[in-house]
């Protein structure tokens, strides 16, 4: 039996297999897309604004805001899921069941969408009404320098008066909450995962096994705090105007919230 593992830089790997996807497949679509809703009415982003959301993954968010009438550049590192985000705008397969029931939704417009393979850490060639970091998509990388210069990019690719969206897991809730094993079977896998907090980073290690092949993936984020986001936020000249700790933009609370949605402006 052979076994297979990852490269150095984790996120590039891992996020790159069809594992990722068949392990976080059962991610609701319907509070993502409630989010969107509350976050662009919160917002009071006019139908012509241009979004773009950073680290897309597949496109669920992408698209989501596509249907709701705004145009949407997706970028993310991965080529297969920007590939796979690419099929379902050629293919018109874009739609999920949870969603359909809701008339309000815009069939997708193709010519208002795009989708491309990025490094976020980079800029971007563009300038957007809005930039979306979106489900704890930071953190991840190997250099922390990288942290900095991501904020930066955002700050660059934002038109003047643009807003920038950062929605990161609140590190204090999730370290005191961390379960330390659990088992998940999906499409027939049995997915192995152990959690820990070690030396300011959260790391999950996933084994399986699939067709007599041994995989083990490790994820390591960062445990970024509100005081960490908002020291990057000085440094790149953009200011925090607002802070929410769950999907439904309640205020946050280090102690209890959930997510850590941090708001801000150029």
């Amino acid at each position: 039996m052979s076994t297979a593992s990852q490269t150095d830089q984790w996120y590039a790997s891992w996020f790159d297999t069809p594992y990722y996807h068949i392990l976080y497949r059962d991610r609701d679509y319907l509070e993502a897309g409630a989010f969107m809703r509350r976050l662009t009415d919160s917002l009071h982003l006019s139908k012509s604004s241009h979004i773009m959301d950073l680290a897309c993954g597949r496109g669920r968010h992408s698209m989501y805001l596509n249907r709701l009438g705004y145009r949407v550049t997706g970028v993310d590192l991965s080529p297969s899921s920007i590939a796979f985000a690419k099929a379902q705008l050629r293919d018109n397969t874009t739609s999920t069941s949870d969603i359909e029931n809701d008339k309000s939704l815009l069939p997708i417009d193709a010519s208002r969408i795009n989708f491309e393979v990025h490094n976020m850490t980079v800029p971007y060639d563009g300038q957007f009404d809005a930039v979306f970091n979106l489900f704890t998509s930071f953190g991840y990388f190997d250099d922390v320098a990288d942290n900095v210069n991501t904020i930066k990019a955002i700050h660059s690719n934002l038109k003047p008066g643009g807003y920038g969206v950062i929605d990161f897991m609140n590190a204090p809730f999730v370290i005191k909450n961390l379960v330390a094993y659990n088992e998940k079977i999906e499409d027939g896998i049995t997915f192995k995962q152990w959690r820990r907090y070690e030396k300011g980073h959260i790391y999950k290690d996933i084994k399986f096994t699939d067709q007599e092949r041994d995989y083990h993936f490790t994820e390591r984020v960062s445990a970024l705090e509100l005081a960490d986001f908002t020291n990057y936020f000085k440094l790149a000249g953009l200011e925090l105007i607002e802070v929410y700790g769950d999907y439904h933009l309640n205020s946050y609370d280090a102690a209890t919230s959930e997510r850590l949605i941090m708001i801000v402006r150029k």
